[in-house]
């Protein structure tokens, strides 16, 4: 052979092998075909809960364990470290592997005829939060929700078909498999994500209706006001919905103890202000209830943090606006606010944490003898006040995460309270 032959022949074969036809198309294993975290929001925020990795064909879910599938996470908490610590990573819990026909978890576990295998992971491991740092303005930071997942999954071990003779679909290894898809946020996917204009300001707001809603019935809404961080900042809509279980819950019976059906409003203020803010959401829920059926004899505040400044003062200048409200780790309210609430009857629950690094104490147990004195001084029988205004507040213990300015974790896993605000 000459020498110009055998430079043909080489340049040949190495073209062939650059363009070789896939593993699939010439009956080898296509490999993971997708990877979708499915995510879902817990006491303290949005976590991935599980992956979803799909094949080319049903997936024989004999041949899966828990040893099948490792799954990698950072493990950074936006409430306690700073955003550099972002890749750093551990490996999750796996806690249940099965197959499925669509990235869905199954509520038992069990595997049904599908593409894709559920890899459902521990939710208190430390990793797999979704939401992270946005903005800082000196000490205060917002929030948002992390556009660019950092889940990786390795299939370790070889993944079969449910026909063919066992027909190999993917050979384990040690290949890192990032998302490549959109993820699937459980019970946050089933929220309406709109834009409110109002003078000087927009406000995005969050919603759910029903999943049976009716439009020749009314719901009680319930207005969830979100802390300093889940303000809008111009770059972080929607993260008032995952950075805790304040909008989500009450979708949940679970959560609320009532099977009633609610609409839930979640709106984001531009933090300029309270007069304005409060300006804002009056406008707002003014078009939200000419929109939908909403009952307005049971509109419902929720307020944490920096969102129970705007319902002392909603209840206060627009009296009989809220049926009830529900005060976590919230500012001092004022005598005249106290005076103005106490005139109209609006039963107030108030819950502080006894650590609070942020707000202390003290704000709650103010608000809550200004709250009772006012009620009294408006001619309300002293036996009565206990039934109008609550306090409770919770010890360090009580949080299953250190974060002991964030009550709502405690107050809203305390069932009977937000039963009670509903039932007012």
């Amino acid at each position: 052979m000459t020498i110009r032959r055998l430079l043909i022949t080489i340049t040949v074969a190495g073209l062939l092998a650059t363009t070789a036809t896939p593993a699939s198309a010439s009956g080898g294993p296509a490999g993971i075909r997708s990877v979708t975290a499915i995510t879902k929001v817990y006491t303290f925020g949005q976590k991935v809960a599980a992956v979803a990795v799909r094949y080319d064909d049903v997936v024989n879910p004999k041949t899966l364990d828990r040893g099948t599938f490792t799954v990698s996470d950072s493990i950074y908490n936006f409430r306690f470290d700073p955003l550099e610590d972002l890749p750093k990573r551990a490996d999750r819990t796996v806690t249940r592997v099965y197959t499925n026909d669509e990235p869905a978890l199954d509520p038992h576990g069990r595997s049904d005829r599908g593409r894709y295998v559920i890899v459902e992971l521990d939710p208190s491991d430390p990793g797999g939060n979704t939401v992270i740092r946005s903005t800082c303005s000196g000490a205060l930071c917002s929030e948002r929700i992390n556009p660019d997942l950092p889940t990786e999954v390795i299939q370790h071990e070889n993944v079969y078909a449910r026909s063919g003779r066992g027909k190999l679909l993917a050979a384990g290894g040690s290949t890192r498999h990032p998302l490549t898809t959109r993820p699937v946020n459980i019970l946050a996917d089933e929220f309406q994500y709109k834009r409110f204009e109002h003078p000087g300001m927009t406000v995005p707001y969050a919603f759910r209706l029903p999943e049976h809603y009716q439009p020749w019935r009314t719901y009680p809404l319930v207005v969830v006001l979100p802390g300093w961080g889940s303000g809008y900042d111009g770059q972080n809509e929607g993260v008032q919905v995952g950075v805790d279980v304040t909008a989500v819950a009450w979708a949940q019976p679970a959560w609320t103890g009532s099977r009633e059906e609610v609409i839930i409003l979640a709106p984001q203020t531009e933090r300029i202000g309270t007069p304005a803010e409060v300006d804002a959401l009056v406008a707002l829920l003014s078009s939200f209830t000419s929109t939908y059926n909403v009952d307005r004899e049971r509109i419902y505040a929720s307020g944490f943090s920096w969102g129970t400044t705007l319902a002392y003062r909603t209840m206060a200048e627009h009296p009989g606006l809220f049926a009830a409200a529900l005060i976590n780790a919230g500012f001092t309210v004022s005598d005249d606010q106290a005076a103005r609430i106490a005139a109209t009857r609006t039963p107030v629950w108030i819950t502080h944490g006894t650590g609070d690094p942020v707000l202390p104490v003290t704000n709650g147990r103010t608000s809550g003898q200004r709250l009772r004195d006012a009620y009294v001084a408006a001619g309300v029988d002293p036996a009565e006040v206990a039934g109008l205004v609550h306090y409770t507040e919770f010890p360090n213990e009580a949080y299953s995460q250190p974060d002991y300015h964030a009550v709502v974790g405690p107050t809203y896993e305390t069932r009977p309270i937000l039963h009670w605000l509903l039932g007012q």
